[in-house]
């Protein structure tokens, strides 16, 4: 497992998980290290390069981690492990690393949520995006609700932002501040790492024709307690002995 820095040094503390458990998601801009940052590019390429023609029901994109050993190797990095647990708490299972490049010309994604333990809050599910080349709004660029992640529907969807606005936002109001749910379009800079609730509703706008890939992992991770729909590992994979991973694996 590689022990050279993930991160650059952060802050994350009380403050900052209360504005993250309101808003529904946390941006740490250019959090991810240089070499990181190289290395994620060298495995995403790769796991890119292997999707045409790959084997149905195991594809790369789904099951990052298990087809390159830097992606293994982050699941259980020390920093990694940290941050995650700054979230969830010392209970935690990995859930599943799926690669989400955007290469010029794809067409984005619609308005959407996750679903986990939608009926008891005491389970959390957090999805940690790196960005490794980062993104502007209006080119591959993700879109968020604040606050939508305490509705805990994980059954959000809209195609556009005016169909998700006459459908699922209407008359919808922060459950906390009470102020109308708006939608929230982010720009990052290279190197940055977002925080997500799963429950939270969000989507990605148009990678342009004439910009270069947007080279981006997410990895998943929960409370056990739940099933888990998203969870993404092979069986072998699941009993895989990976240094540091013990514990983490299985579902409950």
């Amino acid at each position: 497992m590689s022990q050279n820095p993930i991160f650059h040094d952060y802050t994350f503390g009380d403050k900052e998980r209360k504005g993250f458990d309101r808003e529904g998601h946390y941006v740490l801009p250019g959090l991810l290290a240089a070499e990181a940052q190289e290395r994620l590019t060298e495995s995403l390429a790769r796991i890119q390069s292997l999707i045409p023609g790959c084997k149905e029901g195991h594809e790369p994109n789904r099951f990052s981690a298990e087809y390159d050993t830097y992606l293994e190797s982050v699941i259980a990095h020390p920093q990694m492990l940290e941050l995650a647990r700054k979230v969830l708490g010392d209970d935690i299972r990995y859930d599943h690393c799926v690669s989400l490049n955007r290469p010029g010309g794809n067409g984005g994604i619609g308005w959407h949520s996750h679903g986990y333990s939608d009926d008891d809050p005491r389970y959390g599910f957090v999805r940690i995006f790196f960005y490794v080349n980062g993104f502007e709004a209006d080119d591959g660029g993700l879109k968020a609700v604040p606050g939508s992640h305490l509705y805990r529907d994980g059954r959000i969807h809209g195609r556009t932002d005016d169909v998700l606005r006459e459908g699922w936002l209407a008359g919808k109001t922060h459950p906390e501040t009470g102020e109308p749910l708006e939608i929230q379009a982010l720009s990052v800079p290279p190197g940055t790492v977002i925080l997500m609730w799963t429950h939270a509703a969000h989507a990605v706008t148009p990678r342009k024709q004439d910009s270069d890939t947007r080279w981006t992992v997410v990895y998943a991770y929960r409370n056990p307690g739940k099933p888990s729909g998203a969870r993404w590992i092979t069986p072998e994979f699941e009993q895989k002995l990976i240094p540091g991973v013990e514990g983490l694996m299985s579902l409950y």
